[in-house]
């Protein structure tokens, strides 16, 4: 599908924003590869295809509103009350949402050809800012996905860990999205 020039919009309605972590170290067999959504989002797009330059997307998310929707692998399922104790894990151990509520992305570029969307641009998380590149492409239904790869560790995050450091977080998470762009 081709996106016209215009203003658009994105958000938990139109689709998804999804963080996917994996798990390292010596008990990486007791955790989870963990799948955490963000529920509280917006994206906003303005398309310019006669100048792509002009082309600029930015997203907002509220960092309390990412919930722990599934885990894989681990010795046992992924409980309620684990999900519950990742939530909070999220919000005062790793990114300390009383302090940095919110986590954004500027795009800085757009560029496109026949199968695909790259964007680069800024992400910042807890007061830190550091290019990003994101891929995406436009399915003919009209609905966009992408993906990115953050290294925690390059914008301060200390990745989870427990048992004195045997189970720990990958440093690299992914981040996911299949959204639908609904004009503004």
């Amino acid at each position: 599908m081709f996106v016209q020039d215009g203003l658009y919009r994105a958000d938990r309605q139109s689709g998804r924003l999804l963080v996917k972590t994996s798990r390292t170290g010596l008990g990486a067999r007791a955790g989870h590869d963990l799948v955490i959504e963000a529920t509280d989002w917006v994206a906003g797009v303005s398309v310019n295809t006669a100048d792509p330059r002009l082309t600029s997307v930015s997203v907002d998310v509220v960092v309390d509103s990412l919930r722990a929707e599934s885990g894989s692998g681990g010795i046992k399922p992924l409980t309620d009350s684990d999900r519950a104790e990742i939530e909070k894990n999220i919000q005062t151990k790793i990114l300390h949402t009383d302090r940095y509520p919110t986590i954004t992305f500027r795009s800085t570029r757009v560029a496109r050809d026949a199968e695909s969307l790259t964007v680069d641009g800024e992400l910042t998380i807890m007061d830190q800012t550091h290019p990003i590149t994101v891929a995406a492409t436009i399915g003919d239904e009209g609905r966009v996905r992408g993906r990115a790869t953050v290294v925690q560790t390059q914008w301060g995050v200390k990745p989870y860990s427990a048992f004195l450091g045997a189970l720990k977080l990958a440093d690299e998470v992914a981040i996911e999205f299949d959204l639908e762009l609904m004009p503004a």
